[in-house]
């Protein structure tokens, strides 16, 4: 069981001054999986996974990432991860190939030109840092996490500041990593791509764990009811108001109605009754459950008001 389980966190609490940033933490993350790490601005995700990069010293608790301890064996751990941080810079002037050359040194290995072909810098070898778009910069990033070949990958915020073309590509090659049986610890304030790529989400609220599951154990957990969007030809919804067993009418945006459900069956069944006994028909029928981000604002009110 014990070499299932790339990343182990028990009981981890650190404090600054007075502030306690990660307050009793536990959690495992298996090998080969996207795990998200989600939460509020001040929630403790950057010191936690400071903490186990073996970049910060934890005040109390353990931690094991591969078997190793990273506040014993620092160096050992960091041939074995990659880390792409928050923020990051390089010299303006070195160039993407000087930099890979100079990871792979530092790590013992020889120049991995290959990754910047793979993540699409092949005409930026020679580019220095200073002149790279945001989106080059963060490829660039991801690279030099990655050209060692490392078992376990933590990326933090990893396509912030990313357009929408970027964003996509860099989802394509984390999950191409997980194919690859890479571990990946992904702190991310983007609920949609945490939904997308994660196959297990941990919630953290105020430096504690809030929610642990996959993402549909997490949005499940939550408002049981289901949102329904409708919109009709002869908008006999928006003319009529019907009332329907179970729903409860939210709102009227542009022609399209939307109620909440707490037993979609008989709320649907009654609404296409209602359409063929008035002669209309269905334009657009959306049966929802809440989403993550949903689900998410939801846990954050309830921490907040249990404070």
């Amino acid at each position: 069981m014990q070499n299932e389980i790339a990343l182990e966190v028990r009981n981890l609490k650190k404090n600054y001054g007075t502030t306690r940033a990660v307050d009793d933490l536990s959690f495992q993350v298996k090998r080969g999986e996207i795990f998200g790490l989600l939460g509020p601005n001040g929630a403790g995700k950057t010191t936690t996974l400071e903490c186990v990069e073996g970049l910060r010293s934890q005040d109390e608790g353990t931690i094991s990432v591969l078997g190793i301890d990273p506040g014993s064996h620092k160096r050992k751990l960091w041939d074995k991860i990659g880390v792409q941080l928050q923020t990051s810079a390089l010299p303006a002037t070195m160039t993407s190939k000087e930099a890979i050359a100079f990871f792979c040194h530092y790590h013992g290995k020889k120049p991995n030109l290959e990754i910047l072909h793979r993540l699409g810098l092949s005409n930026k070898l020679s580019d220095q840092y200073g002149n790279l778009s945001v989106g080059q910069k963060r490829r660039l990033a991801l690279a030099l996490a990655v050209a060692h070949e490392p078992e376990v990958l933590f990326l933090d915020e990893p396509t912030a500041g990313l357009d929408v073309e970027s964003r996509i590509e860099l989802h394509l090659i984390l999950k191409e990593f997980k194919e690859e049986g890479k571990t990946i610890i992904l702190a991310t304030h983007d609920m949609a791509e945490a939904e997308k790529l994660c196959s297990t989400l941990a919630i953290i609220i105020n430096g504690k764990l809030a929610v642990l599951g996959t993402p549909a154990q997490v949005t499940a957990a939550g408002d049981k009811r289901t949102k329904i969007t409708v919109a009709t030809a002869k908008g006999s919804l928006v003319n009529e108001k019907p009332q329907f067993p179970g729903a409860e009418f939210l709102s009227l945006v542009q022609n399209y109605v939307h109620y909440n459900s707490e037993d979609s069956g008989k709320t649907l069944l009654a609404l296409l009754r209602f359409l063929e006994e008035n002669g209309d028909e269905l334009l657009d029928l959306r049966v929802e459950r809440p989403s993550l981000e949903e689900r998410f604002m939801e846990i954050t009110r309830e921490r907040r008001n249990t404070k």
